[in-house]
């Protein structure tokens, strides 16, 4: 089997329909890493890296001024989803409550990722996610 595609970065300027964009961007990414490498890339995989990708992109654009940068790695059996973003803060996962409206996007993160880091960068922060390719595969590497 051939090596499968290193990676993939994405440059976001905040513009009307990047979070489209980088959720394309994964369809195409896993899509490519299934058919011409022959990963296995199940549809749950592709449906949760695009969340993924959606909601910590959306928090991005949100809070933090500047280009966003999404990059898509194939490492072992799990993508990893980094974005980068000029916020220096990092972002907290709140306390569960059905009542609050808005702001549950880190809580969805969590539930569907098996690895999560947040770190600060010399400029801004890094948010980075593994999630599994194929269902039931172990992924080593990142706190989760």
């Amino acid at each position: 089997m051939p090596d499968a595609p290193a990676e993939v970065t994405v440059a976001l300027d905040g513009a009307d329909g990047c979070i489209a964009l980088a959720r394309h961007q994964v369809s195409e990414f896993l899509t490519r890493a299934q058919s011409e490498y022959g990963l296995p890339v199940s549809a749950r995989a592709l449906d949760f890296a695009q969340l993924v990708v959606s909601e910590l992109v959306t928090n991005s654009l949100k809070y933090a001024p500047g280009p966003v940068l999404v990059q898509l790695r194939i490492i072992g059996s799990a993508v990893e989803i980094s974005v980068w973003d000029t916020d220096p803060v990092l972002p907290v996962a709140r306390a569960a409550d059905a009542g609050r409206v808005g702001q549950h996007g880190l809580e969805i993160v969590m539930a569907v990722v098996q690895g999560f880091e947040a770190r600060r960068e010399p400029v801004g922060k890094c948010i980075t996610a593994r999630i599994a390719l194929f269902d039931g595969l172990l992924i080593e590497g990142l706190d989760g």
